[in-house]
């Protein structure tokens, strides 16, 4: 596979995002809503307002967490201790469901938009192989929905920081096990995801279709995401490296039957099958 060539069709692809406003203007804002938005107001009203019946009520909820977990848990008072607890455990969902759905709002497109731009002749005609499509395709999918990670994540330590740290003894975030979900866990649930939508959006005859098909289908994936990346959070290192690499093999299984699925006949819009 000619990486360079594979790199074009996801630069190319990754132009027109940065270009089209209404696509890059909602991911942004659904990133800094999930990310800083209400994990602020959540925090600030127990670190700073000292809502005691809030405090109370998230203290019950935290008896449910498994013992390990609980363990880990730091503050001297009730209020830094659930501002903990909510800012370690409780907000690590956000880092899966947004980034999937960014990145499936881009997969599902990408190929039949080709077609329905009329711009699909060009990459058929071009020297690119169908791999190197498949992958340029995947790439300009997957890099949205992290990068959007990587920002939120680094902003999030930052408010976790300012407003949690004080009432724990200091700075604290990212802790070990965030880490390991943001660079190990999240990218082949990324990858797995993306295999079934790019699969799909080369099949269907229309965005519409794509988006409709891709929703049911990575709805799934995203439960299982969230669920094992919870799990990881929850179960220390060791849980969270064997869920990664798990994940990863069933991503390059998936990986290298999707690929398979982008065809010249299928670009140009020409393909029998379904």
């Amino acid at each position: 596979m000619n990486w360079r060539r594979m790199w074009i069709v996801a630069q190319t692809d990754l132009k027109q995002l940065i270009q089209a406003r209404d696509y890059w203007i909602p991911m942004a804002a659904l990133g800094a809503m999930f990310f800083l938005i209400v994990p602020a107001i959540l925090l600030l009203t127990i670190t700073q307002i000292g809502d005691v019946e809030m405090v109370s009520q998230i203290s019950k909820t935290l008896k449910v967490l498994p013992q390990a977990a609980q363990a880990q848990i730091q503050g001297s008072d009730p209020a830094g201790r659930t501002a903990y607890a909510l800012a370690v455990f409780l907000f690590a969902p956000v880092a899966v469901v947004v980034p999937l759905t960014i990145s499936t709002a881009v997969g599902a497109s990408t190929i039949v938009g080709e077609r329905e731009r009329g711009t699909g002749e060009f990459l058929p005609h071009s020297p690119a192989t169908a791999r190197e499509i498949y992958f340029g395709k995947l790439a300009a999918s997957l890099i949205p929905g992290y990068f959007t990670t990587i920002v939120g994540f680094g902003a999030y330590s930052l408010l976790v920081n300012l407003v949690v740290g004080p009432s724990v003894g200091g700075w604290f975030f990212p802790t070990p096990n965030w880490w390991l979900m943001v660079l190990w866990v999240i990218p082949p649930f990324l990858a797995i995801t993306l295999s079934i939508v790019l699969r799909l959006s080369a099949k269907v005859k229309s965005t519409a279709a794509a988006s409709q098909a891709s929703g049911l289908v990575s709805l799934p994936v995203i439960m299982i995401a969230y669920s094992q990346s919870t799990g990881a959070l929850f179960g220390g290192l060791i849980v969270g490296a064997i869920i990664g690499a798990v994940a990863w093999t069933i991503a390059a299984l998936s990986l290298s039957r999707g690929f398979r699925s982008v065809t010249r006949a299928r670009l140009l819009g020409v393909a029998n099958e379904v």
